[in-house]
């Protein structure tokens, strides 16, 4: 990836294997004033490509050809490791929880796993984008509901705020995007997630990514 100069449009790369969505998603970058730096239908040799098309970001399905189980987590795995600069934005039709986990434990931010469904909003989408090209986290709001659904208790200990703030915080968003989503201070954020960690026995972490691997470690704790 270039070094970059802020003015640098954003370069994204594409593997979807389906051609209606990747064609969308392509005028959707358009519109979005991002450069289509590639967009293939399968993950063969996925890091030379990614590599000479000097993505930010590589959004990749989940399943690819030719088995269509997981080979887009395989792929955004290798990506992470050889290309770490490079943001990951893995789609996927289901929630599936465990590869949300599998994406989001290695490296320290710049990655998100969102629902397919999600790329009708281009507001949602890019703002996607965007967060995962500034290592920022992005973990789609319907999984964070099962996992949290999953997990009645010691949540049920949690406020109605607090239980707004942990869904928010496990989604990726700082204290400022969560602060202006609920309508109230950055403070008063901070004072929400101090309460939650305390009562889920969570240590606090420095970075947004870090504290999302912590919640949803206990999310998904048998």
């Amino acid at each position: 990836m270039a070094s970059g100069s802020e003015s640098r449009p954003v370069r994204v790369v594409l593997i979807e294997d389906s051609v209606l969505l990747r064609e969308g998603l392509v005028r959707l970058f358009d519109e979005a004033g991002y450069v289509t730096a590639g967009a293939w239908g399968d993950a063969d040799d996925i890091v030379p490509r990614v590599r000479d098309a000097d993505a930010d970001v590589a959004i990749l399905d989940v399943r690819l050809p030719p088995a269509f189980r997981d080979e887009g987590i395989r792929a955004a795995l290798t990506l992470r490791a050889a290309l770490p600069q490079v943001g990951i934005l893995v789609l996927s039709q289901y929630v599936e929880g465990v590869y949300a986990r599998e994406l989001l434990a290695g490296g320290d931010g710049g990655v998100g796993y969102l629902l397919k469904d999600r790329v009708t909003s281009l507001e949602e989408f890019t703002d996607a984008v965007r967060r995962v090209r500034e290592r920022g986290t992005v973990l789609d709001p319907l999984v964070v509901q099962g996992l949290i659904a999953a997990r009645p208790d010691p949540l049920g200990t949690l406020t109605p705020r607090e239980r707004d703030v942990l869904t928010l915080m496990a989604e990726g968003r700082s204290n400022a995007s969560i602060a202006e989503r609920l309508f109230i201070g950055v403070g008063a954020v901070e004072k929400n997630i101090s309460a939650i960690f305390a009562k889920l026995g969570l240590e606090e972490s420095g970075t947004e990514h870090r504290r999302v691997l912590a919640v949803l470690a206990f999310l998904q704790r048998p």
